[in-house]
């Protein structure tokens, strides 16, 4: 059964940190882009980052530019998004989702490969 499952979210502070997880099960992640995305309530789901499936490539919107780290350990098959400097509009669920070799936007429908979600809450 192939599944991807987030994990690392949480509730943190604006100004803090988190680390998000992506771990690939049933499958190799050698193959494969990962994107991650993010849904809040009442918004449409958008693109905050993706890497590509050797690591050589990486993109970011403005929006997480300078903030957001993505990265992967294909030994581990394991893709990480290091948020730092997080804001309350950085609030949603996160999610991560695969796709063939290279990073080609964030149209959701090119993404074969979908996890669960894990909430990410940005509050004093």
């Amino acid at each position: 059964q192939l599944q991807l499952v987030e994990s690392g979210g949480g509730l943190v502070q604006p100004g803090g940190s988190l680390r998000l997880s992506c771990a690939a099960s049933g499958f190799t992640l050698d193959y494969y882009a990962i994107g991650w995305f993010r849904q809040a309530p009442g918004k449409e789901r958008e693109g905050v980052s993706c890497i590509s499936a050797r690591g050589f490539s990486s993109n970011y919107p403005d929006s997480v530019k300078g903030r957001f780290a993505i990265s992967r350990d294909n030994a581990k098959n394991t893709v990480y998004l290091q948020m730092n400097s997080l804001k309350p509009e950085d609030t949603a669920v996160y999610y991560c989702a695969a796709r063939d070799h290279y990073c080609s936007g964030y149209d959701s429908r090119l993404y074969d490969y979908w996890g669960q979600g894990t909430q990410v809450t940005v509050s004093s």
